[in-house]
């Protein structure tokens, strides 16, 4: 309702300059509550079993390539070199698509937003036996002082800083999508290096 309402004032041309600039903060607030909301309900229905699971088999570098080239945005305004190394065929896997696809956005946009500015994000996907393993690693950008169950933590964000942009729930929520769709969610840390891995048995 709130933001329907904030569409409707950016209409009205007899705005000031001043008007027009306190109504871009608002669309800006309400749209981040909005995400806000939505995470905390996503990750609420969940942890309480009350979500609902739609498996089917997928190809994990279909879904790969799509949420790359729908965060394409994102990613140039960055100026993040983002190195693939995808294999030619397929990978199958059974899971929930929209919950996967949330994945893969969270982990990419959580090593957009922390990443060493000049330095390559890697996003890797190869197989180890009977597995499927998704691989996505950037430099941090900052002194990296925690661990990796700290950082799966729910609220805590890896700079320690909540920020304008979130509340620290991305790998959280991640984290509750693979395990629900049957997958291992794992963080690594070596020095300044994060890697996020998923992994899921093939079809």
């Amino acid at each position: 309702s709130i933001i329907s309402y904030i569409n409707l004032l950016e209409k009205e041309k007899t705005l000031s300059k001043d008007g027009k600039y306190y109504i871009s903060i608002l669309k800006n607030k309400s749209e981040r509550l909005k995400n806000i909301v939505s995470d905390l309900f996503e990750l609420s229905k969940s942890t309480s079993g009350n979500s609902e699971l739609t498996i089917e088999n997928l190809d994990l570098k279909t879904l790969l390539l799509q949420t790359l080239a729908d965060m394409e945005d994102i990613i140039t305004n960055s100026g993040l070199d983002i190195r693939q190394n995808l294999p030619a065929a397929g990978v199958c896997v059974n899971a929930d698509g929209k919950k996967l696809y949330r994945v893969f956005q969270n982990i990419i946009d959580n090593a957009v937003k922390y990443a060493l500015p000049g330095a390559p994000v890697f996003i890797t996907l190869r197989m180890a036996g009977k597995k499927a393993i998704v691989e996505i690693q950037n430099t941090a950008s900052y002194e990296i002082n925690f661990t990796e169950e700290d950082v799966l933590a729910r609220y805590t964000r890896g700079n320690g800083l909540l920020q304008e942009d979130g509340i620290g729930l991305g790998l959280s929520i991640a984290d509750t999508f693979v395990k629900e769709c049957g997958g291992e969610f794992k963080v690594k840390i070596a020095g300044n290096q994060f890697k996020v891995i998923v992994e899921f048995k093939t079809v």
